[in-house]
């Protein structure tokens, strides 16, 4: 747990440093009130004494008080300023850690839990941070100076001090051993309350449209039943040890005093000197009941940490698994390519981590700068995936991929993504004004007005953007949800365009295009987009039949290569899913 301390900044670990020096001034006033309670018991029962010792006395211990409630205000000042910096840092880290992750480590950790890990883990961490640093650094300085304050005084209450502790310590690893386990089930059955909220508000059109609210709710009931089993059973768990304190703490009272007056007793009225002896020993009572009062809160105090700790241990590793998570998508040093908008495959093999079997094998082909290469495929065939690669959201298993001239592994982050063009086959929309997902990240050039103006044109939207309300300042949900299909696409393809990329990849964008947007997008990509490589990933034969080059995959081979005409004539797979689309009638006028 304690490796996730190391990201603490430095001035965050001097703040932990005055709570801790704080925390030991603020044991040191509390314990020497029992001393001050001890010279007042002596001067009232010692004959002769002045009233203004008594004054003073009691002055001195209300002092002691006034200064530890002090205290305790600046250690709680500055432990909830550091919990909260500490939180803030540790939620940035673990952001930053997953903005690098490629598609591969979010599928390992899932999107839900990668949220509760963002959220409540931290949570958690701060919540411990917050009052470990007034607890749990307390209580230790606390137990031990108390038991050094109290060791010699006398062995029989020593000995029913340590019996008390004891007792507590069996209970307190007893219960620790029962719900540590639990704890860790307790953030999994978040995760999957969080999937399953995530899953119906994001699919609530689905859900309504086949009139599965019902299925829903039984689905949440199952896992929000399961996570309040598993909290009833740690709550109750736990329930036990506030009762079993209070009973000790009380039992260990009346043991002293039982014992105490036992002690008194036995010392014989035979003169002043004896009598001196029994106040003496009846202030080392007081005293020493005080002291061990206070050794059981110390153990109260940290219980209340103990209730805490096992659900934040879970918490931080599930944070530091996170973060010590490195992205098998590295980036490269950096290079210079030789050439412009050049993209080769050379006998390219890719299995995805947890795959049986190789998805694609041994591909190879070329597209040279300016040209449109097309793939075209059964379901499953691989097409994704080989874009994919190209846009280097993997790396290849075996083979190369040169961009440019150069392996696109030896390129950075920055110099790839200004190079290259990405319009997923879902098209995604954030938050914000169309022109702010229009300009969205950083570009290899400004992205000027006349830049992404003219993307709408291309992209076909410029026309249902002009009708929007506020035009290009009209805002967009969340994921685009208040524009259609069709709309969507069109704003992703033209936030790909207005970057001028070298190389445009579409992966299957046109899915959600009528036939003509779909011909008058593809002519003004001819047109307006010549110098510009376009990998175009489509079910349609009508989007990609006049792509210079046409790849035809099957179960994750290469079958053919070659122009629409050509491939008629020669591929069996590319005639079949020809034959599909078209009449015979069509095929032989196209």
């Amino acid at each position: 747990m304690w490796k996730i301390f190391r990201f603490m900044r430095k001035r965050d670990r001097g703040y932990a440093l005055l709570c801790l020096l704080l925390v030991a001034g603020q044991v040191w006033v509390d314990l020497t009130m029992p001393d001050y309670m001890s010279d007042i018991t002596r001067l009232i029962v010692t004959p002769g004494s002045a009233m203004g010792d008594i004054w003073i006395a009691g002055g001195k211990m209300l002092l002691c008080a006034l200064g530890s409630a002090a205290l305790s205000v600046i250690v709680g000042f500055f432990a909830a300023r550091l919990a909260s910096n500490f939180s803030f840092t540790i939620r940035e880290k673990v952001f930053h850690q997953v903005t690098d992750f490629g598609a591969e480590e979010i599928k390992r950790f899932s999107t839900a839990s990668l949220i509760t890990r963002t959220t409540n883990d931290i949570t958690q961490i701060q919540m411990l941070v917050a009052m470990g640093l007034q607890v749990m650094i307390k209580a230790p300085i606390m137990a031990v100076w108390a038991v050094l304050k109290i060791v010699g005084k006398n062995w029989q209450l020593s000995l029913v001090t340590a019996a008390a502790a004891v007792i507590i310590m069996l209970v307190i690893l007893t219960l620790m051993r029962l719900v540590l386990p639990k704890f860790r089930i307790v953030q999994q059955q978040i995760d999957d309350v969080n999937r399953v909220t995530r899953e119906n508000l994001t699919g609530l059109r689905i859900v309504r449209a086949f009139n599965a609210e019902a299925y829903q709710k039984e689905k949440f009931e199952t896992v929000n039943q399961n996570l309040m089993a598993t909290q009833l059973y740690t709550s109750r768990h736990l329930a036990v040890l506030m009762p079993v304190i209070s009973m000790v703490m009380s039992g260990l009272s009346l043991a002293i005093y039982w014992l105490g007056a036992s002690l008194v007793n036995g010392i014989s009225i035979t003169g002043p000197a004896a009598i001196l002896q029994r106040v003496e020993m009846f202030s080392e009572v007081v005293v020493f009941s005080s002291y061990a009062m206070y050794v059981i809160m110390s153990f109260m105090m940290m219980i209340m940490i103990f209730m805490m700790l096992p659900r934040a241990q879970v918490s931080a590793a599930r944070i530091e698994e996170v973060l010590s998570t490195g992205p098998r998508v590295a980036e490269g040093g950096g290079v210079q390519g030789t050439e412009k908008g050049s993209l080769s495959f050379q006998h390219v093999t890719f299995r995805y981590a947890d795959a049986a079997e190789d998805c694609l094998q041994d591909i190879s082909f070329e597209a040279h700068p300016g040209e449109t290469v097309a793939f075209i495929g059964a379901t499953g065939s691989g097409k994704s995936t080989l874009v994919s690669l190209a846009a280097r959201l993997f790396d290849a298993t075996e083979g190369e991929i040169m961009l440019d001239g150069k392996d696109i592994r030896d390129y950075t982050f920055a110099q790839l993504y200004s190079k290259v063009g990405f319009i997923s086959q879902k098209a995604v929309l954030f938050s914000g004004t169309v022109e702010e997902n229009l300009t969205f990240g950083d570009a290899s050039h400004p992205i000027a007005k006349e830049d992404w103006s003219t993307a709408l044109d291309i992209a076909q939207a410029k026309g249902f953007v002009e009708n929007l309300p506020g035009k290009s300042g009209a805002t967009i949900a969340q994921g685009g949800t208040n524009l259609s299909g069709g709309q969507k696409q069109r704003l992703a393809i033209a936030r790909a365009i207005a970057r001028k990329p070298e190389i445009l990849i579409f992966d299957d964008s046109f899915s959600a295009l009528d036939y003509q947007t779909d011909a008058a997008l593809r002519r003004r990509l001819a047109t307006d987009m010549k110098g510009t490589t376009c990998l175009i990933v489509a079910q349609r034969i009508g989007t990609i039949k006049h792509a210079d080059r046409i790849v035809v995959l099957d179960e994750g081979r290469v079958v053919g290569i070659g122009t629409h005409e050509e491939l008629l004539e020669h591929c069996g797979v590319y005639r079949e899913i020809a034959a599909s689309q078209f009449s015979q009638a069509e095929l032989e006028g196209v």
